[in-house]
């Protein structure tokens, strides 16, 4: 999936049919350190799966990038996390493309 461009399909998360994002699986933010550098393949660091806006916003408003790029760095980890799949639950019930509309 081109980083840089959002397109349409099934979350791999969620499995929702919608507009979807490029999730890096260890996040760029530690691409640099050392540990990464020396013992990361740059395939690796460059590997990503495709997910809905509201999977890829849970995943970084649940982890910090540090436990997403040492443990949960493949689809499997991520979607056996707990915290993951109690977003996962609540996100199939929502509606796509359902806008929150505040009341005045």
């Amino acid at each position: 999936m081109d980083g840089g461009k959002d397109k349409r399909g099934p979350c791999c998360l969620c499995g929702r049919h919608t507009d979807l994002t490029f999730h890096h699986l260890i996040p760029r933010k530690v691409h640099r350190r050392a540990h990464f550098r020396k013992h990361v393949p740059q395939e690796q660091l460059q590997a990503g799966v495709a997910l809905c806006r509201p999977c890829h916003k849970a995943v970084h408003r649940l982890f910090d990038e540090m436990t997403l790029a040492r443990e949960l760095n493949t689809l499997e980890a991520l979607r056996a996390a707990p915290a993951m799949q109690r977003h996962i639950q609540w996100v199939r019930k929502q509606r796509i493309g359902a806008q929150r509309h505040d009341i005045d």
